[in-house]
């Protein structure tokens, strides 16, 4: 591929962002210049539920710049998102478009889970070491202005990820003035934490070992980088960040400024980074903090160089949604014998099928996660197992899924078993667009295929071939076993199917043994 320009643009809680990259095949993709005004949306947004025309305005007169920048620099591509500022306020759609109309640029509000993402993918652009940090034990928290974000990788897997609403902003907002002195702010911070992360620790830390702590924030990076201005990496000791946390928290914000350098949009958020950063390298009793110097924009240029080839990713990123998955199935107490059959048996029939449903390699991706949490419903109720799987989708975070894949998911989860809803009655309780419908519609019927296949629970139909012939998807196996309720749970399910593909699926039999 040619040399292109990928800016990536930030809208942030405390900083608008746009850095520019040089992608090619040959040298992969390299940061050329970037480009930061502060303008504090975080307060507005966290305080207000809503952004003031003030700040509305200097934040569209940023952007507008920006746009005249990425064409001096004759940008081949770009992707602006916006983070929880955005995304947490009340006219977060009206903005958007506002946003959209004023400047010309088409802005991504991201879901939380997307957000979080683009965090890792981020920090693994950034080194070459990523997959041998992620073999042993590691937490990857991202100290956002309104909540605090804790990823737990192991053996190279995601092992879970939480949202705590505790940010730094909103500790300091909400809690500071309460306290009679920066000791006091300190104590109710952990007392806070205490509570939240033990929490943490019981339900999905368990017994882990976390050996490695990496710590995404600003303000960290900010003052480790004045601390330490020698530094090639910010690997910062406990005894570094217990002496630095000690320091600042006797400091007021102006102090901050001027003896660490640190703008005033930030130096008000210092403190209550470094404490919540002590507390979890305490927490997980890890012996130091690396703070990455990186933002989501890293994480987008990241994307876009793999998008292009111009990068092979090293680590396989799907399969960290995939496993965030079976980690829910299990707290679900679903049957991992049947979930891994109906899976594979969704993903053959989805593979042998692309002709007739024309889907790509995404929603190959809701599929799987659909087959996976499918039972998760039976956990809280064997009769009404539709809508609890349903519910327990939307009000769970799968990391890497924006709201309206997770939205999907819980739709096909919930149609498995409950009537499916057409359009016009679907969108009266939910928002998915025509086109969201139908994948709906399509991985539905496919999922209900496959679990027909698996009535009994007893993998009776492991392999199966496809093939079209006569108005029939035909579904070959090869056993000696008793399939009449296969063959007749099939036969119930097939109407769907039918409607959607214009073929009734079929269950053909071969005999092993003659």
């Amino acid at each position: 591929m040619a040399v292109k320009v990928f800016a990536s643009i930030l809208i942030g809680s405390t900083e608008t962002e746009m850095k520019l990259y040089e992608v090619s095949a040959r040298k992969g993709f390299h940061l050329f210049d970037c480009l930061s005004c502060r303008i504090d949306l975080g307060n507005d947004a966290y305080e207000r539920d809503s952004l003031s025309t003030a700040k509305m305005e200097r934040l569209i007169e940023t952007l507008t710049e920006y746009r005249e920048i990425m064409k001096g620099y004759h940008v081949d591509d770009y992707r602006m998102v916006g983070t929880s500022a955005l995304r947490e306020i009340r006219t977060a759609l009206i903005t958007k478009d506002y946003i959209e109309q004023r400047t010309g640029l088409k802005l991504t509000i991201l879901s939380n889970s997307e957000q979080r993402f683009l965090d890792y993918k981020s920090i693994a652009s950034q080194t070459q070491s990523f997959e041998s940090v992620i073999k042993k034990g590691t937490a990857i928290v991202n100290i956002g202005g309104s909540s605090l974000q804790i990823s737990v990788f192991d053996k190279d897997k995601l092992i879970t990820t939480q949202n705590i609403r505790i940010g730094r902003i909103t500790t300091r907002n909400r809690i500071y003035p309460l306290a009679r002195n920066n000791e006091h702010f300190e104590r109710l911070l952990r007392e806070l934490l205490s509570h939240e992360i033990a929490g943490f620790g019981k339900l999905y830390q368990k017994d882990r070992q976390i050996s490695t702590l990496i710590a995404t924030n600003k303000e960290l990076q900010l003052l480790f980088r004045s601390l330490y201005p020698q530094r090639e990496s910010l690997i910062i000791t406990k005894e570094e960040l217990t002496q630095a946390c000690s320091r600042i928290v006797r400091m007021s914000p102006d102090q901050i400024t001027k003896q660490c350098s640190i703008p005033t949009e930030f130096s008000m958020f210092v403190a209550p980074s470094a404490v919540i950063c002590l507390f979890l390298l305490e927490h997980f009793e890890s012996e130091s903090v690396w703070v990455p110097e990186i933002s989501i924009g890293d994480g987008l240029a990241y994307d876009y160089a793999v998008e292009n080839k111009a990068v092979v990713s090293a680590h396989a990123f799907d399969e960290d949604i995939i496993a965030a998955a079976r980690n829910i199935a299990k707290r679900y107490k679903s049957s991992q014998a049947h979930i891994r059959n109906v899976e594979d048996l969704s993903l053959t029939i989805f593979d042998r099928t692309r002709k007739l449903h024309m889907l790509g390699r995404r929603e190959r991706l809701l599929l799987q996660i659909s087959a996976i949490l499918h039972n998760c419903g039976k956990f809280i109720s064997l009769t009404d197992v539709a809508d609890c799987a349903y519910n327990i989708v939307m009000a769970t975070e799968i990391i890497g899924l924006s709201h309206a894949e997770r939205q999907i998911v819980a739709n096909v989860v919930r149609f498995n078993t409950a009537p499916f809803q057409y359009y016009d009655s679907l969108t009266m309780t939910s928002s998915v667009s025509r086109e969201e419908y139908l994948v709906v519609a399509k991985l539905t019927a496919i999922l209900r295929a496959a679990n027909a296949l698996d009535r009994s629970h007893r993998q009776r139909v492991r392999e199966i071939n496809v093939s079209i012939r006569d108005k029939e998807l035909v579904l070959s196996t090869q056993s000696d076993e008793d399939l009449t309720l296969e063959k007749g749970t099939l036969e119930e399910e097939d109407s769907l199917f039918e409607e959607v593909f214009n073929l009734k699926p079929v269950l053909h039999q071969k005999r092993v043994s003659t």
